[in-house]
């Protein structure tokens, strides 16, 4: 039997395509393999947000390359998408496959391999590779299991029409291209009746999930209709932009009790004129209103959001608005990032690019901030009814602890041999943190 083994960078947009090439193999007849085992076939799903991602992409192709000299080497994904002529130009690397063509990657490896086999000395590369900024249609992708054990993160669209100055993504992804409805609610049927009982909608920009089919309220109709799927008990949002949080908007998701109310709403910046510069469409007053909203139709939501520093042109001042806005909303988490110039974006070429030690500055001193912040939503939700997700069992200072997450996506740990891994259990929060999760009682 032929074997495969994947490694996947970047997002979960990707994972969830590495678990649907996974099937096409598995139907196609092939044994799986981990990454660091010998396989006949290497399959390294790329990334390129940054060009640290780019780095580590060619490492894992050179690292395969090295693991199995004669196996067939697949780069695919978002690097290969931008850096077509480097990825050629790499001997490592036998397949390019771009975005839009995953689909297509068992039929390519066959191919490579009939070919290798009649021409033993041919080294020419095959390539499977469109211009994603021309017109594309969603590619039909589909899984009946995940890597995960206890959620599913469900894929409902690619592409991105954004264009913010610092990001590579629309040119790695192309345009805003919506799934159907009908494929997304027969995936989710059948991941629910297998089990999974959460489901985490995920894309590259989801909030404009139905724009190309010229449905503006497309994204909460899914959610409506994904609520009425036996099994389906709960329903979270990879990722939001604030524009989407109208009145009518959220009024309609606080009507669907399987919602999680966890909102990971992208900042990137608190200062108006670094939002600008960054091409971002919207205020941190437009923000802070948003989430008034979703304050006001859901009890205690946490909010989650990505902060960049030491973007081009950010001065002291506008570090600190960022800051003292960050205080104001108090977030329950944040991902701080140190800006890193992309090439081929518009903030690569920016005038007054901030230095590397202040923007490590910067980032400890927001890194300490929400680590604060953090614990503050913890101890405001002490009192709640907290509904968790159980998913595994650790062993944490000697004793058995089963952990998992709440709605809000607190993760809690419980001492109790009454509970196994997706259960959804209601418990209260008995002590503050430790380790990395909040101990519970179940509530009987």
């Amino acid at each position: 039997m032929k074997s495969v083994a994947f490694c996947t960078l970047g997002c979960k947009v990707n994972q969830y395509e590495t678990d649907a090439m996974e099937e096409i193999f598995l139907k196609g007849g092939y044994e799986i393999r981990d990454f660091h085992e010998k396989a006949d076939v290497y399959v390294i799903n790329t990334c390129t947000v940054t060009n640290m991602a780019d780095r580590k992409s060619r490492q894992m192709l050179h690292r395969a390359r090295k693991k199995n000299p004669k196996a067939v080497i697949v780069a695919a994904g978002c690097y290969v998408q931008t850096a077509r002529e480097a990825a050629e130009a790499d001997a490592s690397i036998d397949l390019i496959i771009g975005n839009n063509c995953k689909g297509q990657i068992l039929f390519m490896v066959e191919s490579f391999m009939e070919g290798r086999t009649a021409s033993e000395e041919s080294d020419e590369k095959q390539v499977n590779w469109l211009d994603i900024n021309q017109n594309c249609d969603y590619e039909t992708l589909s899984i009946t299991k995940v890597s995960e054990h206890t959620r599913a993160y469900i894929k409902i669209q690619d592409g991105c029409n954004q264009f913010c100055s610092y990001c590579i993504i629309p040119y790695a992804r192309g345009r805003v291209r919506s799934r159907k409805s009908e494929e997304i609610l027969s995936e989710v049927s059948t991941l629910a009746a297998s089990g999974y009982r959460e489901i985490v909608l995920t894309g590259i920009h989801i909030s404009s999930y139905g724009r190309d089919f010229g449905k503006e309220a497309a994204l909460i109709s899914l959610v409506e209709k994904l609520a009425a799927i036996e099994g389906v008990e709960r329903i979270r949002f990879g990722s939001l932009e604030p524009g989407i949080i109208t009145e009518n908007f959220v009024q309609r998701l606080a009507a669907v009790k399987q919602i999680c109310p966890h909102f990971h709403l992208s900042l990137q910046s608190g200062c108006e004129a670094t939002l600008k510069r960054m091409n971002r469409h919207y205020t941190p007053e437009d923000y802070a209103a948003r989430c008034g909203l979703l304050e006001k139709y859901f009890d205690r939501p946490a909010f989650t959001t990505d902060v960049i520093v030491g973007f081009p042109g950010e001065t002291e001042d506008e570090f600190v608005q960022t800051e003292k806005f960050l205080e104001q909303i108090h977030f329950a988490e944040m991902h701080i990032f140190k800006y890193s110039p992309r090439k081929g974006t518009r903030a690569a070429v920016m005038p007054d690019q901030v230095n590397e030690q202040e923007k490590t500055r910067r980032s400890s001193r927001l890194l300490k901030l929400a680590e604060k912040m953090s614990e503050d939503y913890r101890e405001k939700c002490r009192d709640k009814v907290l509904e968790v997700l159980v998913e595994e069992r650790i062993s944490a200072d000697g004793e058995w602890v089963w952990t998992g997450h709440s709605k809000e996506y607190i993760k809690c740990g419980i001492k109790s041999d009454r509970v196994r891994s997706k259960d959804i259990i209601r418990c209260r929060m008995t002590s503050s943190k430790s380790e990395d999760f909040v101990f519970c009682e179940i509530i009987d």
